[in-house]
């Protein structure tokens, strides 16, 4: 059934960034902390835009913004941990979704076999090795092959992001406007 047109919201060309921001926030999506580096030079945040590519080769995707504090890392350390968070984890959400985010050392880690920190309360993780990185617009989209894995917390709801909010899957997702950098 097609609603007639005064009742369906339409925006033509140009889209403005909040409206674009807000129509896609009504996708619902999980909530990953992106972690990498090696040594002393190690970062983390938190990132909506993750997706799986392709299971052969095991390929999955996540976007940064151009600006972000994490990007340098990625590139220069060739690798990431991709942790899926549970939804008892919003205030970790919330800790590495800013500008000053929290430090790896502040938050139980431990190193995958490819030397990049994994979050060790995630519900799971994957271990990836950077393959590509291409422009997409004010973000640059990360490709990496999936080297290891993990799923230490079984039985968890994941955490959710809906409407500019985190929230456990099974409740409804509350709380001020997170702004996530990827």
């Amino acid at each position: 059934m097609t609603l007639p047109e005064t009742e369906v919201p339409h925006q033509s060309m140009p889209v403005e960034p909040a409206m674009l921001r807000n129509v896609c926030g009504l996708f619902v999506t999980g909530v990953t902390v992106i972690t990498s580096g090696t040594g002393k030079e190690t970062a983390g945040t938190t990132v909506n835009s993750f997706t799986s590519v392709s299971l052969d080769p095991p390929l999955v995707l996540f976007c940064l913004h151009n600006g972000s504090r994490l990007r340098a890392v990625v590139e220069s350390c060739g690798a990431y941990a991709v942790n899926f968070l549970a939804g008892r984890h919003a205030r970790l959400a919330r800790a590495f979704a800013g500008r000053d985010t929290a430090a790896l050392g502040s938050v139980a880690h431990h190193r995958s076999a490819a030397g990049v920190p994994v979050l060790s309360e995630a519900l799971a993780c994957l271990s990836c090795r950077l393959v590509n990185a291409f422009d997409g617009g004010d973000h640059t989209i990360f490709v990496g092959e999936v080297v290891g894995m993990g799923v230490p917390r079984r039985d968890q709801q994941p955490l959710i992001f809906f409407r500019g909010s985190l929230g456990a899957l099974e409740e409804e997702p509350h709380g001020g406007h997170v702004v996530i950098d990827g």
